[in-house]
């Protein structure tokens, strides 16, 4: 019973902890600002944080979402990735123990870094793509389904698919219909739900935009076919789920 409550305390405490370089780094490398270098500091009057800033949730809730020193409004994003990651590894650890439920969390902690860059900067860093797609492949050595192969083969096809989809876009209408990101996004989730699993992804995906966009249209907000929507980011908020109910199919 206690083990029922640990890994999802421990993962949760640990995705708000990492949640917050998350959220510093979406911050501050499109910025072409050091993430790791130096001690934190606040982003609009520069004073260094110390311990009692640096508590994810708490310290903003404690601050009144304001800097303790200028007052000046502490970027959202701060508590709502951190509010994310923190939800994505109590999900983990209540999806499965061990090994296994901290894989599961670094899979969900890697999309939302993926899926916040690219929803506010339309941007899908390779080294994090690239990150996502070693961890996935280093996930396979825990003896979980999908079986190696069905990981290559689902990269593969990941990539392929929407590779050869942007590709004749392009070719029929003269511009990009998908940016270079997308079918890198798709490979690297195939590395960690192989080829049966990326329909549902692409299907579920393609579903929560057309939802968003009627929803936009339906609330005056304008919207035209060809606006820009932030696929990647779709993709990785459909990967989470493909990944749990791979699990409870497993199970």
């Amino acid at each position: 019973m206690a083990e029922l409550w640990l890994w999802p305390l421990a993962l949760g405490v640990l995705g708000a902890v990492i949640g917050s370089f998350i959220a510093t780094l979406v911050i501050r490398w499109p910025q072409g600002r050091s993430v790791m270098a130096g001690r934190s500091h606040c982003d609009q009057c520069d004073a260094v944080l110390g311990p009692r800033d640096l508590i994810p949730l708490l310290s903003a809730a404690l601050a009144r979402g304001g800097c303790r020193h200028c007052a000046a409004p502490i970027d959202p994003r701060h508590w709502q990735i951190e509010l994310a990651a923190l939800a994505i590894g109590v999900i983990a650890g209540f999806a499965v123990t061990g090994p296994v439920g901290m894989a599961g969390a670094v899979f969900g902690w890697l999309l939302l870094a993926l899926a916040a860059l690219d929803i506010t900067e339309f941007w899908l860093p390779d080294r994090l793509t690239i990150t996502l797609a070693l961890a996935g492949l280093a996930s396979s050595l825990l003896g979980v389904d999908p079986p190696i192969i069905d990981r290559f083969i689902g990269g593969a096809a990941g990539f392929g698919a929407l590779w050869l989809i942007g590709t004749v876009y392009k070719r029929l209408r003269g511009r990009e219909g998908l940016g270079g990101g997308d079918p890198k996004l798709l490979g690297a989730i195939g590395l960690w739900l192989g080829w049966q699993m990326l329909p549902a992804v692409l299907l579920l995906a393609s579903l929560t935009g057309l939802a968003i966009a009627l929803t936009t249209w339906l609330m005056g907000r304008g919207g035209r076919l060809d606006d820009r929507m932030p696929f990647g980011a779709l993709l990785a908020i459909a990967a989470y789920p493909a990944w749990l109910f791979l699990l409870g199919y497993q199970a």
